[in-house]
């Protein structure tokens, strides 16, 4: 398994707990700014980006989700956090179920939004996979990506909002898009989800046709007392769409004794 140095950013004050966020498929952790300012108060909040994504090495694919969590565990280690609560965003929050599953020592507390276990069919990730590869660009997808972001009447009310996240989409490389693709296709955590001991928070949008709320109730459901929260409206990216409710729910997991 090849490990990847992932580009990062801390921020918040160096006694504060740990707080590791983890992005979605093609964004960067710039779209974690809307709760940066809140939990940078609190946490010692570390944002990353995944292999092929942002400032991060982007090798060639296919990735692994195991490759995809051991280079977040190798993050944690170079900057020496034995554990460290996590919260992650579609793909993010993949990553996040599996470093609870395979690296429990690790994960004090969990947040996972937008996300899913298991997403089928793995066909349709590898044709996504080959049309931005024979493209060069994840310009080649990012209008069909784009409108399960945000919901239609957010984004008729925000075009800047959804013009930074296109440009962030378009900006992430071919082959690391692809890459991530690849790693979702084989994506199948539903066995492991038991097993999974940090105090889990799970959200969703109620209109989020990319990881719709069944997969969240999914989630929900097999970790043991995990909490469930569905926002209506809210499409995939909650936590830029629903950015003060999403804000709230972490801090309000993260503080609970």
């Amino acid at each position: 398994m090849s490990i990847v140095e992932l580009h990062s950013e801390l921020t918040g004050p160096h006694g504060g707990a740990p707080l590791v966020l983890g992005s979605s498929l093609g964004t960067s952790l710039a779209m974690w700014d809307p709760q940066l300012p809140e939990l940078s108060r609190r946490w010692r909040v570390v944002r990353f980006d995944h292999r092929g994504h942002g400032g991060s090495p982007a090798p060639t694919g296919p990735y692994t989700l195991a490759e995809l969590g051991g280079d977040v565990l190798a993050l944690a280690d170079r900057l020496g956090l034995r554990s460290f609560s996590y919260c992650g965003l579609s793909l993010g929050g993949m990553v996040g179920m599996w470093l609870a599953i395979n690296a429990p020592q690790r994960i004090d507390r969990l947040v996972l939004i937008s996300t899913s276990s298991h997403l089928p069919p793995a066909s349709a990730w590898r044709e996504r996979a080959d049309a931005v590869r024979s493209a060069g660009t994840v310009a080649a997808v990012a209008d069909s990506v784009l409108k399960r972001w945000f919901t239609e009447p957010f984004a008729r009310e925000h075009p800047q909002i959804v013009a930074h996240h296109r440009e962030m989409l378009v900006g992430t490389p071919a082959e690391g898009y692809a890459g991530c693709c690849e790693a979702i296709a084989e994506l199948d955590l539903r066995d492991g989800l038991p097993a999974i001991d940090a105090p889990a928070l799970v959200i969703v949008g109620e209109q989020d046709p990319a990881t719709p709320p069944v997969h969240a109730e999914t989630i929900a459901a097999a970790v043991p007392e995990a909490r469930l929260e569905v926002l209506d409206p809210g499409a995939h990216l909650a936590s830029v769409e629903r950015a003060a409710d999403v804000t709230a729910l972490i801090t309000g997991h993260l503080s609970r004794p």
